[in-house]
């Protein structure tokens, strides 16, 4: 099936209470905070939850993806477990990134060889890579004993005197086609966050996925926690702790939101429009279930979003942020969740009204919340009905194009 057009975005937005956490910390060790509508709100960055959710789906898929600089290191690594000697291992894991492209990637010598941009790709790539070694093992040990040559002719010349020091290129022995080939590769993953990668030709990939920072809907800093650890084997005389500290916690009801451009998956999919629509489903619910891990043994934060909402638009994605742009107040018995429904469902009211339905293609929710919510389209019993009813909102299709 075609992609889209115009381009198709599912909108995600979560209301999600958190307990004391520390989900996501900055340079200074203290939990993120960000300063909206003239007060102090909790904050969890956009990178942190994606990572988690990264996490989760290549786990369901079995489909594991590397952020590294290490690859040729773990390339000779992984080729001297294999037998190889260490100086003709560390030469061949050089020579992929040597060989990756016509010039080469740019790599950090100080570093051991790391590459100076970091790499997106298939964990099984290692593998591929290492094989492809082995194939062209001649090839290697003939450049590998040529540059020793040239490196022993060098430095005798520079002993007597006699020789010009000159830095001589060194060659791409693997074929730059192949090594190129399994650098482009993709998992899901990299079809939905996308790739920068722009050395390689044919590697930068689009990213599909667009999420904002979650940042609590009320007014709420960071919260001082004074702690020690008992010394269980202190002297009978002594009293005290071994270790004594303050750290500091958030707490809070989040407003999360992210968006889906499905027109953008389903090319980075090469139009395999089934299997955008497919791991459309599966990022909805990565976004309901999947949680950042940090401080999760001190904290265990394991909550549940209260309400998750979905939209399905032409043309353009719309966050409902602005709804709580004026922190909200607790509700007259205490709490935040129904003033921040209210909101919620306030703010997309007027939204519906300033912007009109014509780009909207359907919309619904679900919540724990006892009673009905307005302007949040239709209601769905729990979490799992209501990702199976996105991706199949998703696959109407456009008005435009229906009329047409």
């Amino acid at each position: 099936m075609a992609a889209y057009a115009p381009a198709r975005y599912i909108d995600l937005h979560a209301l999600h209470p958190l307990p004391a956490s520390v989900l996501n910390r900055g340079e200074d060790d203290l939990p993120k905070t960000l300063q909206l509508g003239g007060v102090l709100r909790p904050m969890v960055s956009s990178q942190s939850w994606k990572r988690a959710i990264r996490m989760w789906l290549e786990n369901h898929l079995d489909e594991h993806a590397a952020r590294t600089r290490m690859l040729p290191l773990r390339v000779a690594d992984a080729l001297r477990e294999a037998g190889w000697p260490a100086d003709l291992a560390t030469f061949a894991g050089a020579q992929i990134v040597r060989s990756a492209t016509r010039e080469g990637l740019k790599t950090e010598e100080d570093q051991g060889g790391i590459t100076s941009v970091t790499l997106y790709l298939p964990r099984t790539v290692l593998d591929d890579l290492t094989d492809l070694c082995t194939e062209h093992r001649p090839q290697l040990e003939e450049a590998l004993a040529q540059e020793t040559a040239d490196k022993a002719k060098q430095a005798d010349a520079d002993a007597k005197g006699a020789g010009r020091k000159t830095k001589k290129e060194t060659a791409a022995v693997l074929p730059t086609p192949a090594v190129a080939a399994l650098i482009r590769r993709r998992t899901a993953t990299i079809n939905l966050f996308g790739r920068m990668l722009a050395e390689v030709p044919g590697a930068q990939v689009d990213g599909a996925v667009q999420m904002a920072h979650a940042f609590g809907v009320h007014q709420s800093g960071q919260q001082p926690d004074y702690f020690t650890a008992v010394e269980d084997w202190s002297q009978p005389h002594e009293n005290g702790s071994a270790h004594l500290q303050t750290s500091f916690f958030t707490t809070g009801l989040l407003y999360r939101y992210a968006t889906v451009n499905l027109t953008e998956l389903t090319r980075n999919l090469n139009g395999d429009h089934d299997q955008a629509l497919h791991l459309l489903e599966l990022f909805a619910e990565s976004f309901i279930d999947a949680m950042p891990g940090a401080k999760k043994t001190a904290t265990a934060p394991h909550t549940y979003p209260h309400l998750v909402h979905y939209a399905v638009r032409d043309r353009r994605p719309v966050s409902l942020a602005a709804a709580f742009e004026q922190p909200v107040k607790t509700a007259p018995g205490g709490g935040y969740l129904t003033p921040a429904i209210q909101a919620l469902s306030q703010h997309a009211g007027a939204y519906h009204r300033l912007l009109g339905t014509s780009r909207l293609i359907g919309s619904g929710y679900a919540t724990a919340h006892d009673a009905p919510v307005d302007h949040l389209g239709s209601v769905h019993t729990g979490f799992d009905d209501l990702t199976r009813a996105l991706a199949q909102t998703a696959a109407l299709p456009s008005p435009a194009l229906a009329a047409a």
